[in-house]
């Protein structure tokens, strides 16, 4: 999981200007930590104390006003109405990593994270998006290869993963959706050389930075583990509440 918020704070800075280039410092003063983070690690809570994910949501949206939700959750989570409202958008994928980390077989991970995702992202492709992250990170976690890990997605879930990222970089630009964002996730971490790279790969194609960041950082942390500086600078940039969590649940989880 700490994979996924070092992806999100990485491509803080980068989410709206189009960065198409893997030089650039990775951790700039001013990055900063988005909604990204606050609802993965609200999940990973859910995960580790049995909060239902909607009560968690609601209270990390109102615990962090100010971490950049899109309009239709803020209105979900400031409303009283908690039902899901039919969305497709990324945020389904960004903050699943937890359930990819947290489950001990892959259809029990599936479950789940049609679970997880389904409270608010009940769209087939919102569902698609989730469960296709967390079956990534499971699946690199417990050993696959990256060519086994992109043939299972491109047979049960249907993305097109053939596009090297040098071949996406040129012409893809901001895309919140799911079925626009998780398949070039996925793909940054199959061009990647290391979990470093994984982050610098998905930023530079461009897009929702944070968020194809956060994605491809949680398959990239099952795959290769995250640099020990890595995780200390994203430890720093934390408050006390979201670095304590997270520490729990990488902990009981991921093995630190």
């Amino acid at each position: 999981m700490i994979g996924a918020i070092a992806g999100d704070i990485a491509g803080s800075v980068h989410e709206f200007s189009g960065t198409k280039t893997k030089d650039f410092e990775l951790f700039p003063p001013d990055c900063f930590f988005t909604d990204d983070t606050v609802l993965t690690v609200a999940l990973a809570d859910t995960i580790l104390t049995g909060t239902p994910y909607v009560e968690n949501l609601v209270e990390f949206r109102r615990l962090y006003p100010w971490a950049g939700y899109g309009g239709s959750f803020l209105s979900w989570a400031s409303g009283r109405d908690h039902r899901p409202y039919g969305s497709y958008g990324n945020g389904a994928a960004m903050r699943i990593s937890p359930a990819g980390f947290a489950f001990d077989d892959l259809e029990t991970v599936l479950v789940k994270a049609r679970e997880f995702t389904a409270v608010t992202h009940d769209h087939p492709e919102g569902i698609k998006g989730g469960m296709a992250a967390a079956a990534c990170v499971f699946l690199a976690r417990t050993g696959s290869s990256k060519d086994a890990i992109r043939d299972y997605v491109e047979r049960e879930f249907g993305y097109d993963l053939s596009l090297h990222t040098d071949e996406i970089r040129p012409l893809y630009e901001f895309d919140e959706s799911c079925q626009g964002t998780v398949p070039q996730a996925i793909r940054a971490f199959y061009d990647s050389t290391g979990f470093e790279d994984a982050l610098r790969t998905a930023i530079s194609l461009g897009g929702d930075a944070d968020t194809l960041a956060c994605i491809t950082g949680g398959i990239a942390q099952a795959f290769y583990g995250v640099p020990e500086w890595i995780e200390s600078r994203v430890y720093g940039i934390l408050d006390e509440r979201l670095a304590g969590i997270a520490r729990r649940f990488s902990k009981r989880f991921c093995g630190r």
